[in-house]
């Protein structure tokens, strides 16, 4: 099994030590380096090129956002997983527009992480159900749904629309498979020919384009 490679930036020492602790009792997970900010978080991501790199939101110098921007613009194929105390909807859609594909709080289970670790670098994505609502409730606040017309080739199957509603909830792709009694791989398949069909380029534009469209709603 290949080892993930991971750079955490966060400028809280503790929060550091304490995610290096979860990864050494992670067989796949390896730290390679450590940052106090944006700045030096992007220093260490160049010289490392890691699988996925872990942002804290507000730090000095260069906070979570405007980092997570520049390496994916350096670094496209490093995943960006936000992880912080903030999970109100106006700091959780910048930080997905920037680029990351996970955001996760704070105190989150240290199998949580780990596992959100696992599907950004899967390329899956890792919302918390908490989070997936506030994004939607944010997109769907800052303009009017449209319930637009779909093309024929955009129109999703019974089975896509099963997959989408449980994306929705902010499950991942063992969960979405357990719900409708399905493998992992074909909610995998499913949730490409979503991404084909709209144009997406992953599980949070599915989301987005979804919630604008009203396809998906807060229950």
């Amino acid at each position: 099994m290949r080892e993930i490679s991971v750079v955490v930036v966060d400028d809280d020492k503790l929060v550091r030590r304490s995610l290096a602790t979860f990864f050494r009792t992670v067989e796949d997970i390896t730290l390679v380096g450590e940052a106090a900010d944006g700045v030096e978080g992007l220093e260490v991501a160049r010289a490392t090129k890691p699988d996925v790199v872990m942002l804290d939101l507000h730090m000095p110098r260069m906070g979570g956002i405007e980092a997570a921007t520049a390496i994916r613009a350096e670094l496209p194929d490093t995943g960006v997983l936000a992880i912080t105390t903030f999970g109100t909807a106006d700091v959780v859609v910048p930080m997905i527009r920037a680029g990351a594909s996970g955001y996760l709080l704070k105190d989150s289970e240290p199998e949580d992480i780990i596992a959100a670790v696992r599907r950004v670098h899967a390329g899956e994505g890792a919302l918390s159900p908490a989070v997936t609502g506030r994004l939607i409730e944010t997109i769907q606040d800052a303009q009017p749904v449209s319930h637009v017309e779909l093309s024929p080739e955009q129109i999703l199957s019974d089975r896509e629309r099963d997959v989408l509603d449980q994306l929705a909830l902010g499950r991942s792709n063992g969960e979405i498979a357990r719900a409708l009694h399905v493998s992992e791989s074909t909610v995998k398949t499913h949730l490409r020919s979503i991404m084909v069909k709209w144009g997406a380029r992953d599980r949070v534009q599915i989301l987005i384009r979804a919630a604008r469209a009203g396809l998906v709603l807060l229950s």
